[in-house]
C-alpha cells in the first residue's frame, strides 16, 4: 500500500475518526462507546499490519473476523433489554448528521479505484450511489430538526432508502473481493479493504453507519417524537 498517494490514507483516517466521534456524541458521550471503538480500531491495526486478511482463499474467509464481531454486537444490542435501553439514549439529530461521512468515503473509494485498488463499480461512476446519502444528510437534518418541515414518515423513508443504498455497496464490495465466492470485478477486485487503514471501512465505518440507520428506524416505531 506504500505506492498509494499519502493524502488518500490521511482523508480516510480522518473520516474514520469523524465517524467514531459523531457516534460517540450521538451516544450522549458514552465512555463505553469510545472505549470499545478505540480498542477495536487499535486491534485491527495490529491484525491488518500482519497481513492476516490478505489470505483470501481460506474458508470461511478471514474477512469474517473483521465484520463478524460488529454485526454480532449490533444483534446483541437489538435483542437484549439492556441493549435496547442503551439504543434509546442515542441522539437522533447527531445520528442523522453522521451520514455526512459517506461523502469522503465515496471520494476515497474513487481515488482507490484510480489506483487500481477497488473496481469502478464500487464508485459513484459505477453502481454505488451511496454518496447521495451523504449529500442529503445535512438537508434532511435541516428540514427535520431545524425548520421542522418534515416529520417522522419522511425520516423513516429517507433512512430506509439510504439503508438500501448502503446494503447495495456492501454486497457489491463483498462479491467483488477476491474470495472463493467472488462474482464481480475479476479484472480489478476489491483488495483495498484487506489492508490497513482501509480495513476500518468494513469493520468500523460501515457498522456504525448501519447501526445509525437501524437505531433511527427503531425509534420510528418505539417513540412518538423525532
Amino acid at each position: 500500500m506504500e505506492h498509494l498517494p499519502f493524502y488518500i490514507s490521511i482523508v480516510f483516517g480522518f473520516t474514520t475518526l469523524l465517524t467514531v466521534l459523531l457516534f460517540y456524541v450521538a451516544s450522549n458521550k458514552s465512555g463505553t462507546v469510545m472505549a470499545v471503538c478505540a480498542i477495536w480500531l487499535a486491534l485491527q491495526v495490529v491484525i491488518s499490519r500482519s497481513f492476516f486478511y490478505t489470505d483470501t482463499q481460506s474458508m470461511p474467509p478471514r474477512f469474517i473476523f473483521l465484520v463478524g464481531p460488529p454485526l454480532l454486537m449490533i444483534l446483541f444490542l437489538f435483542i437484549t433489554s439492556k441493549g435496547q435501553q442503551f439504543l434509546d439514549r442515542f441522539n437522533p439529530e447527531v445520528l442523522n448528521l453522521l451520514h455526512i461521512v459517506r461523502i469522503p468515503v465515496e471520494l476515497v473509494l474513487y481515488w482507490l479505484c484510480l489506483e487500481k485498488m477497488v473496481p469502478q463499480l464500487m464508485t459513484f461512476e459505477g453502481q454505488n450511489f451511496d454518496i447521495l446519502s451523504g449529500i442529503s444528510a445535512p438537508i434532511i437534518y435541516y428540514l427535520a430538526y431545524i425548520k421542522k418541515s418534515i416529520g417522522k414518515n419522511a425520516l423513516l423513508i429517507w433512512n430506509i432508502v439510504c439503508l438500501l443504498l448502503l446494503l447495495n455497496i456492501v454486497f457489491t464490495a463483498v462479491f467483488s473481493a477476491p474470495f472463493p465466492f467472488q462474482k464481480f470485478a475479476f479484472d480489478q477486485p476489491n483488495i483495498a479493504v484487506l489492508y490497513f487503514p482501509y480495513v476500518w471501512l468494513p469493520c468500523t465505518i460501515v457498522p456504525l453507519v448501519l447501526l445509525s440507520h437501524l437505531i433511527s428506524i427503531r425509534r420510528y416505531f418505539t417513540q412518538t417524537s423525532l
